[in-house]
């Protein structure tokens, strides 16, 4: 990949910019999938879930204060991240599933945040939060860590700072950019939904605006706020959500959009394919993470991983379904 010699002044100049460390972890692992750390404790392996019973181990041995459920989660993500680190070059992890266990899953989103990055990985966290002000801010100040990892998030268990996060612009212009500036003087990165994957998104993200979908606007007010935050890549911090599941829109937005990266759900288990994410990307296979969750994680449960690995191979099946992800992604976009 060919770097810009351009940067932004608006970017702290002690912190390497979130995109190129991404399309730099992109390019190293030379591919540009994203796991999805969504862990459904209803489908974790038996294997797993036998540790919801006492106390589960910290990050580096620093806690063990997770029990129950949590604790079965730390346990199957950190085989996961050790599976897949050296495959992918980012992982995600969505909130909710961790939030719904109260303080102790609160902690293993936490100390997952930080393992995911003591391996070398990009971390996103998926919270889609949207609010104004200094609330904005402290969302941002909550999630975002500093990339040299010198403040909260730095591997501190007790902290949340993942590389990047996601938000919602619903509430417009100020509910983005306290989020950007943040990053900004971090090295974080945000990504804001734009066209999302699931089937319902046409009841807001479609209605015409003076003649225009929403979702069209959306990237339009991104395209301007992100140009000043561009790192030496050509890619802004500030990148959008466009799921795969809606190949045309993807490619209007893709013209609208060429200095955003594009973080794409909506692969595999919600039905888009490598092609339809392909839409995504500009030309050569840039610009784009595409996101898996079940499908990589609960390999183990599906054909052709279910027989050749089984449950207690859980890791290697995610491991094999990542490097199939992998394979497939690079044959529909060139990468």
């Amino acid at each position: 990949m060919k770097l810009r010699k351009r940067c932004s002044m608006l970017i702290c100049p002690a912190m390497e910019h979130f995109a190129d460390r991404l399309m730099a972890a992109i390019e190293a692992r030379g591919n540009p999938v994203c796991v999805g750390l969504d862990p459904r404790t209803d489908w974790l392996p038996k294997t797993v879930l036998a540790t919801a019973g006492g106390p589960g181990g910290g990050d580096g041995g620093t806690e063990a204060d997770i029990r129950g459920p949590a604790a079965a989660i730390l346990a199957f993500n950190r085989a996961i991240i050790d599976a897949v680190a050296p495959i992918v070059p980012v992982v995600k992890v969505q909130n909710a599933f961790y939030e719904e266990h109260g303080v102790e899953g609160t902690r293993a989103y936490a100390r997952t945040i930080a393992y995911a990055r003591s391996r070398g990985l990009i971390v996103i966290a998926d919270v889609k939060r949207g609010d104004i002000g200094t609330t904005a801010e402290s969302y941002a100040r909550a999630h975002i860590a500093p990339a040299d990892g010198t403040a909260a998030g730095g591997g501190d268990p007790g902290s949340f700072g993942a590389d990047a996060v996601t938000v919602n612009p619903y509430l417009g212009r100020d509910s983005i950019l306290p989020f950007v500036e943040v990053a900004a003087k971090r090295g974080g990165g945000v990504f804001c939904l734009v066209k999302t994957s699931n089937p319902s998104s046409a009841d807001l993200q479609d209605l015409e605006i003076e003649g225009w979908p929403a979702f069209l606007r959306v990237a339009d007010l991104l395209a301007g706020m992100g140009r000043p935050y561009r790192g030496r890549c050509g890619f802004s911090l500030l990148g959008a959500v466009v799921g795969a599941t809606y190949p045309k829109q993807a490619r209007m937005l893709r013209e609208r959009l060429p200095d955003a990266i594009f973080l794409v759900p909506g692969y595999g288990a919600q039905g888009a394919t490598a092609s339809d994410a392909a839409a995504c990307f500009l030309p050569g296979g840039r610009g784009a993470i595409v996101n898996s969750s079940r499908g990589i994680l609960f390999a183990y449960k599906r054909e052709p991983y279910a027989s050749r690995f089984g449950e207690p191979r859980f890791a290697e099946a995610a491991a094999a379904a990542a490097k199939d992800m992998a394979d497939e992604l690079r044959r529909a976009t060139g990468i």
